[in-house]
């Protein structure tokens, strides 16, 4: 998909600057990003001034704007990696890209530079199947099609809401194996994508996705920024919960999610051992919440994906909540309040 077939009024762009000077950044991926607008937002914790070169459509929102849109309470669940959700939920556009400023465009297995918005939007506006697995991956691909055996009554497929991208150079990692394997890198190109099938969970990263804000948006929520507020900094654990809250949602409502191209490559951030200190209680909450929400069947009344954050919450606070850990009912009254804050914000 050429980007003369997408409509650059149905999509937005989201950057989190983590750091001042976007020039770089930004004019490696100029390509490919300059027909869009740009949602910019800049972290709380970072003071210096952003630059910005010049030939770009874009909007930087401030801690100040995000206190004005949000309110000072609700303020505090955009900071660190949790800005982009602010992007998210501001954004009035049909399409949503989120990619991280410590990534530049990936070559493919030939070296042409990687159009992650055509991908992406290629992978939102094809059907995706996740009811019946095709051993061919995505039978919309060019080439490729529905093998034998695949039930002809499954081959329309339904709409795919979420695309999750990967990365080359430094891979997807959780901080032990980082540390473990402190000098291995990514470098496997593999030109596929598949739809996740309906029932299995898997983890999403913000770094390079993309999804249908009117199907999934509100699914798309910081819940552990407010959960872990003082206790710890979750880090990349907020968004692993989020991804599979968003993957409930969409598997209730027969929303697609598929996971593969596009891929960006990502540079060299952070300490592995830095992150090990925070993550590591995150890492430990994750083997006691897979199992709940590889077990949720939420009610048919929850007919919105707002209706389903809110059905989720309540099992979390059931099942996960009370006095002996706190954090998950600060979780579920976090997604509740997204929610909220979609509907007045998100909505307005």
């Amino acid at each position: 998909m050429s980007q003369a077939n997408i409509n650059d009024n149905e999509v937005d762009i989201v950057i989190v600057a983590f750091h001042s000077d976007l020039t770089a950044f930004l004019n490696e991926w100029r390509p490919i990003f300059s027909p869009f607008h740009l949602i910019i937002i800049k972290d709380p914790d970072l003071k210096e001034e952003l630059q910005i070169p010049e030939g770009f459509n874009f909007h930087v929102y401030t801690k100040s704007d995000i206190d004005k849109a949000v309110g000072p309470s609700n303020s505090n669940l955009f900071s660190g990696y949790s800005c982009r959700y602010f992007g998210y939920l501001i954004s009035r556009k049909k399409y949503i890209i989120s990619v991280d400023d410590d990534c530049i465009p990936a070559k493919d297995n030939m070296g042409c530079l990687v159009d992650v918005v055509a991908q992406h939007i290629a992978n939102l506006k094809t059907p995706a199947t996740p009811f019946f697995f095709n051993t061919l991956y995505d039978p919309f691909c060019k080439g490729a099609d529905f093998v034998r055996g695949y039930p002809f009554s499954l081959r329309s497929g339904v709409s795919c809401a979420l695309s999750c991208g990967l990365w080359l150079n430094v891979a997807d990692y959780d901080a032990p194996t980082q540390v473990l394997k402190p000098g291995h890198r990514n470098s496997r190109y593999v030109d596929a994508v598949l739809t996740v099938p309906a029932g299995a969970m898997m983890p999403v990263s913000g770094i390079n996705i993309a999804f249908d804000r009117e199907l999934v948006g509100p699914a798309l929520a910081p819940s552990l920024k407010l959960a872990g507020e003082g206790k710890f900094r979750w880090e990349t654990i907020e968004d692993i919960w989020c991804g599979m809250c968003a993957k409930v949602v969409c598997d209730h409502l027969s929303l697609g999610v598929k996971s593969g191209l596009p891929y960006v490559w990502r540079n060299e951030r952070g300490n592995a051992i830095d992150s090990l200190k925070k993550e590591w209680e995150g890492l430990k909450l994750m083997e006691k919440v897979v199992p709940l929400f590889q077990s949720i069947r939420l009610p048919q009344s929850a007919a919105t994906a707002e209706d389903c954050v809110v059905e989720i919450a309540k099992i979390v606070k059931e099942q996960l909540g009370g006095e002996e850990d706190p954090m998950y009912d600060r979780a579920a009254d976090a997604m509740v309040a997204w929610v909220n804050l979609w509907k007045s914000v998100g909505s307005g």
